[in-house]
């Protein structure tokens, strides 16, 4: 309130909420700290996802790879810490002991043909159930039993499929293919078939496991790849057709630019985890016959051996390849997958 000196009145002024007799500004919290508060807030919110990543993840990888450099059996287990001796006898016992180079190598040709094969096979039965008909959705639906069934019921059943005693399938190689003898699918290592006149070495049980796990995983790739078909437009194949493409030429002109990217990421999942897959071939044959992989060894170096050290230097070796494979994988292809879309 002022007081007029020419009328003698006095003049009511709105004075703004916050400012002072000298004009100055009000204090309000700068953005700054809103910035810090909302920082906060986030830090809190993700502290728990922080916690079980760092207790579940970080923590066994940094012990298993504390332990591969050390000398560790199930006896003096409890006396062992991060800090402790370590050496490299264990990658020594690791690359010296027989049997590493074929195990590395029937890893590589499992985990490559078992992926090559689950995708092809999704592929084509993908491509197969595209068309709408009666009974398409069962049809699907029937596609995934491999997949979500129980591993130990599915290997029961296929060792006694494959069994040279009873099993329907020998039975029928030797009636219908002229088989002289019966084949043990799962215990025998190789066999030798004449091939033009050559006679050539099969891997026997090994590519009845690389059968097994195309079989029981190829609804994997036929999920993914069904749905990348589905979003593909109508209008490009039926521009192509006007025109008088072939099926062929739409499926490579069309369709496999498309699934190309899902193919890729596809076959990189699943190499990783054929990489690493201990449970089909360990109930399927134990890992005899030529198909011991790394991580059938790493678990009977544990259990067999009772090596703790020795078998955690293998599981680091393990992951120190699969690393480097994946790697490689994305320098050579994944520029080249990036760009198409």
């Amino acid at each position: 309130m002022t007081k007029n000196t020419l009328t003698g009145g006095t003049n009511h002024v709105l004075v703004p909420p916050g400012t002072g007799s000298s004009g100055g500004r009000s204090r309000r919290p700068g953005r700054g700290s809103l910035r810090r508060s909302e920082a906060r807030a986030g830090m809190a919110l993700i502290a728990p996802t922080v916690v079980v990543v760092v207790v579940v993840v970080v923590l066994p990888i940094v012990w298993s790879i504390s332990m591969a450099f050390q000398k560790v059996r199930l006896l003096n287990l409890r006396t062992v810490g991060i800090f402790g001796d370590y050496t490299l006898q264990n990658f020594v016992n690791v690359f010296t002991a027989p049997g590493f180079v074929t195990t590395l190598l029937a890893t590589l040709t499992y985990s490559v043909l078992g992926t090559g094969f689950s995708i092809g096979v999704g592929l084509v039965a993908s491509l197969a159930l595209r068309k709408r008909f009666r009974g398409r959705g069962f049809v699907r639906a029937l596609m995934l039993l491999p997949y979500v069934a129980p591993v130990v019921a599915v290997t029961f059943v296929w060792q006694i499929m494959l069994s040279p005693d009873f099993g329907f399938v020998d039975y029928w190689g030797q009636k219908l293919f002229g088989w002289t003898k019966p084949i043990a699918f799962l215990s025998q290592q190789t066999a030798h078939v004449s091939i033009f006149g050559v006679n050539v070495a099969v891997p026997i049980a090994l590519l009845s496991v690389i059968a097994f796990e195309t079989w029981r995983q190829f609804p994997f790739a036929f999920l993914f790849l069904t749905a990348r078909i589905q979003a593909i437009p109508d209008s490009l194949e039926e521009a192509a057709r006007v025109d008088g493409a072939t099926i062929s030429q739409r499926f490579r002109y069309i369709i496999w630019p498309q699934l190309l990217p899902t193919i890729a990421v596809l076959a990189v999942l699943r190499f990783i985890w054929t990489f690493t897959k201990f449970d089909d071939i360990y109930l399927l044959t134990g890992g005899g016959a030529g198909t011991e992989v790394i991580s059938v060894r790493v678990y009977n170096f544990l259990i067999g051996n009772g090596d703790i050290g020795l078998a955690s230097a293998q599981a680091v070796i393990l992951a120190v390849v699969l690393a480097l494979l994946v790697g490689i994988y994305l320098w050579r292809f994944g520029p080249k997958e990036e760009g198409v879309s």
